[in-house]
């Protein structure tokens, strides 16, 4: 069972400045924020659920239950943030790409325009029948 589906099908909430939120909500959040409200923040208080449940007892034999499931929690908003961080640097990636063909297009045409103002009166008379 894949974590996604592990946390649809237990319904997995997640606390955050604003409530709890489902698993499909966590995409939408921002990475970061100064209202408390983000993936990081969110991340953050799953980590500490789980290292309260995580304290170590010496009379216990048996594993809390609680702390699979902040495991696989912490998993979810995990790989949330990793697939975000991804897409972030694509964005990023693809932008400048854009910038520099912008920028090779613009050389290209007044190259181009250089090339025209150095062609002869007949070059240009041909090129102009041509079309």
């Amino acid at each position: 069972m894949t974590i996604f589906e592990k946390a649809t099908r237990q319904k997995f909430r997640y606390p955050s400045a604003k409530g709890l939120l489902t698993t499909e909500q966590l995409w939408e959040l921002p990475l970061t924020a100064k209202s408390g409200f983000s993936l990081d923040d969110v991340a953050k208080a799953v980590n500490a659920e789980l290292k309260a449940v995580d304290t170590e007892s010496f009379v216990a034999t048996e594993a809390n239950p609680a702390k699979e499931t902040l495991e696989t929690k912490l998993e979810v908003v995990k790989h949330v943030i990793a697939v975000r961080l991804a897409e972030d640097q694509a964005a990023k990636a693809a932008a400048v790409k854009k910038l520099e063909k912008e920028k090779l297009l613009a050389a290209l045409g007044r190259k181009q325009d250089a090339a025209l103002e150095n062609l002869t009166e007949a070059e240009l008379l041909a090129r102009i029948n041509n079309l």
